[in-house]
Order: structure tokens, then C-alpha cells, then sequence
């Protein structure tokens, strides 16, 4: 482990003990005096004091300074089942909204054309949306389907921003599994603008396929979560160990 990193580290547990002591409300020290105190640079205290901003854990305000949010709660779950954000936001008590939302009907790249099984010369359409919560983005949403899933009268206004749901409600039981892969990446230009955060944040993706009961993939989707906001788990069963004999 380099000395930077254990620097960098070390700075997050002391500003996160920091802000713990304060309440809801409270503004934290000028910076200038917080990085006197810490013994870091201004530059290396505003890099960390970001990651708490971005996380929904404290508020800059032009003029007047830093202060602690109240703590919002997280949305926390098991990638077993796949359900949307607003009926894990519900159960969760925590409150969500659509955001921009944007719709695009194009051919398909290469990309889309081997995720979704479809030639390149098909269509398809895109729902891009933020879901908000509380005011402040916590995640960014990509489906691609193909042409003729969704008709434009199931966009009323109904619509949540969840495709998911929308499926679901048209026909309950043709959904019945997906492939997920979860990593993290920087964010993008776009990403960045879309959540008001730096090029290069990290943040959560999942890229998942819905499947029809016959294997047909209908959804192909990139999902981007801001840290702190969502918690995913995976239960999994222990392997049995085969002695040899």
C-alpha cells in the first residue's frame, strides 16, 4: 500500500468521525481552519470532502459553507431478485422522482444488435432517465428495447421511469429472469453532467438482460448509482466438496 493511499484513506476516516459528531444542520469548520487542523492541504481536503458531497452526506452552500445532511436511507438489496428502484426506494421509505427522461428511436448498434439478438438493421428504442431523490440524482437509467415492446400510448402519466415495471404491468408472467454484472467505473462526461459530479467520480453500474420465458432478452439496460445511496448483496449457497475416495 503506497503512502498516498494510507494518507488518503486515513484523511476519509478522520472526516468521516468528523462529521458523525456533528447534527443534521450543523456547518462543519471554514476550510481553511478544517485543513489546518487535519494537517493537509486545501486542495487534499476538498478531493475528500467531495466524496462525502457526492454521497448525499454533507451540503456546500456558495458563500456561507459546509454542512451535515441529514442521513437518507439506503437502498439496500439482494441481487436474487430483480425489482426497480421505486419498489425498492418504497420499501426502503425512501422517496424517488423522475428526472429528465429521454426517448430514442434508432437502429441499433453492434452492441445492441448481439445483446438483444436482432440484426443491425433492426430498431430500436431507448429510455434514458434520472431518477432524483430528495432534489439530487442517485441514479442514471439506460434501457434499450427493441421496436414494438412499448407502444407509445404505455408512456402516460403513469410512467414512473421504470421499464421494468411497465413490462411487468403489460404481461406479469412473460418476464421471468436476468444476467446482471455489477462493477465500478469513472464517470463519463455525460454521467458527470447528468448527476452534477467531477468526470472521473465512481460510480455503480449494472448492466443487466431481461429474458422472456422462452430465452428472448426484451431489455438491455446500463443502470449508474451514486455510492451511498444503494447497498447490493449476494446470498450465496456454500459449494459442497467432493472428497476424493
Amino acid at each position: 500500500m503506497s503512502e498516498g493511499y494510507t494518507i488518503s484513506q486515513r484523511l476519509h476516516e478522520v472526516l468521516s468521525e468528523i462529521i458523525k459528531e456533528k447534527k443534521p444542520g450543523e456547518k462543519l469548520l471554514a476550510e481553511p481552519q478544517l485543513a489546518r487542523r487535519l494537517g493537509v492541504s486545501r486542495a487534499s481536503l476538498r478531493e475528500a470532502m467531495r466524496t462525502f458531497e457526492i454521497q448525499g452526506i454533507i451540503t456546500r452552500r456558495q458563500g456561507s459553507g459546509t454542512y451535515v445532511l441529514p442521513i437518507s436511507p439506503v437502498i439496500e438489496t439482494g441481487l436474487e431478485v430483480l425489482e426497480s428502484i421505486e419498489t425498492l426506494a418504497k420499501r426502503c421509505g425512501l422517496e424517488v422522482s423522475l428526472g429528465r427522461l429521454k426517448i430514442d428511436h434508432r437502429l441499433c448498434d453492434e452492441e445492441e444488435a448481439i445483446a438483444l439478438n436482432i440484426s443491425k438493421e433492426e430498431e430500436v428504442v431507448q429510455f434514458s432517465r434520472l431518477i432524483l431523490s430528495e432534489g439530487r440524482p442517485i441514479a442514471f437509467l439506460i434501457d434499450t428495447l427493441p421496436q414494438g415492446i412499448i407502444q407509445a400510448e404505455d408512456l402516460d402519466e403513469t410512467f414512473t421511469g421504470s421499464v421494468l415495471d411497465l413490462l411487468q404491468r403489460k404481461e406479469p408472467s412473460t418476464y421471468t429472469s436476468s444476467r446482471c454484472e455489477i462493477n465500478a467505473v469513472p464517470a463519463s462526461v455525460e454521467l458527470a453532467k447528468a448527476f452534477g459530479i467531477q468526470r472521473g467520480d465512481v460510480l455503480l453500474r449494472l448492466i443487466a438482460w431481461l429474458y422472456t420465458n422462452d430465452g428472448m432478452v426484451v431489455d438491455y439496460s446500463y443502470s449508474y448509482f451514486i455510492p451511498g445511496y444503494f447497498r447490493f448483496h449476494v446470498v450465496r449457497r456454500v459449494g459442497n466438496i467432493k472428497k476424493n475416495q
